[in-house]
């Protein structure tokens, strides 16, 4: 057995078992393997094991990783910032974008996306710790975007995703996950209707289940520590 197949089943049973606790479906979740900085070989291997979803962060390196693994059936996720010359090769290459927050950009991948695609779906980040270092939209100024996006052709706007601060207490982690869940549902209430919220990662996806995440994004544990300066 490879490490990534023993780490996606080990991953799996987690996921089940955090949503037995919080008496969810654990199918109502999905996992979201971030294969940043690892070789398309690894993406091979994670989809031998049947993971289908992958997400990234790099631009370039995503679209050299897409180039070379054509052949599979795999769905891949932009996560985070995105640069204005960089919408076009994410609105023709991703099926998701987790991190628009900021109306300039969902307009550009409105405009960009092909028709012949499905419509583009989006998460809207929110700075839910309210960290000057991350990147995300106030929750106060997050229903005014949601209307705005919402009404934008070529998309699909989905939910809501959040990167907080990293915390090792289980009550701390789930608190900025509630303050996500809270907002969509006020968001929801508004007559926006939001089905996702992307939220959780290696360290506190469990915490993040509780509070309701329908996809959790996890590389580390998956594929193991990252060498960011290869």
């Amino acid at each position: 057995m490879t490490a990534i197949l023993s780490n996606l089943q080990a991953i799996r049973r987690a996921i089940a078992q955090a949503a037995q606790a919080a008496q969810r479906d654990p199918a109502s979740i999905m996992l979201l393997a971030v294969s940043k900085t690892f070789p398309p070989a690894a993406v091979r291997e994670a989809h031998a094991a049947g993971q289908h979803a992958f997400g990234e962060n790099y631009v370039q390196e995503a679209l050299d990783k897409i180039s070379a693994l054509r052949d599979l059936d795999l769905e891949w996720h932009f996560i985070g910032p995105i640069q204005s010359n960089k919408t076009r090769v994410i609105a023709e290459n991703f099926a998701w974008v987790h991190g628009v927050d900021r109306l300039k950009i969902a307009q550009r991948l409105s405009e960009q996306r092909p028709h012949e695609l499905p419509p583009l779906n989006i998460c809207l980040q929110v700075n839910v710790s309210g960290e000057e270092s991350k990147s995300g939209i106030a929750p106060s100024d997050a229903a005014e975007l949601a209307r705005e996006v919402s009404i934008l052709p070529r998309l699909k706007l989905r939910g809501l995703m959040a990167i907080p601060a990293p915390e090792d207490d289980v009550p701390a982690q789930r608190r900025p996950f509630a303050q996500l869940r809270e907002l969509a549902q006020t968001i929801t209430a508004q007559g926006i209707t939001l089905d996702t919220l992307s939220m959780g990662m290696s360290h506190d996806f469990a915490a993040a289940i509780q509070e309701g995440a329908t996809i959790i994004r996890v590389g580390t544990a998956i594929f193991g520590k990252r060498d960011y300066i290869k």
